[in-house]
């Protein structure tokens, strides 16, 4: 199951990445997206978002391996009775 989490993140990574660039493609009249475009500073937007998707996602995983540990010994324990 993590695996298969782990393979789609480079997926989801290039969904976004495409979408990003049909965003630019069509005009737009907010002027705050409109000067960070302008000024480049929107792609350091772009960047922190997916690094904070990027750590949610890792810390995610690791805790539901640690829930499954956990999941496991309970399970284990109440076997043993």
């Amino acid at each position: 199951m993590i695996k298969k989490i782990l393979y789609m993140i480079p997926a989801v990574f290039v969904l976004m990445l495409g979408n990003l660039t049909n965003a630019f493609a069509q005009e737009s009249n907010v002027e705050m997206a409109d000067a960070l475009r302008a000024d480049g500073k929107i792609y350091v937007v772009v960047l922190v978002v997916m690094i904070v998707f990027t750590f949610l996602t890792i810390y995610l995983v690791l805790t539901d391996r640690q829930v499954k540990k956990l999941e496991k010994d309970v399970k284990s324990l109440g076997d043993n009775k």
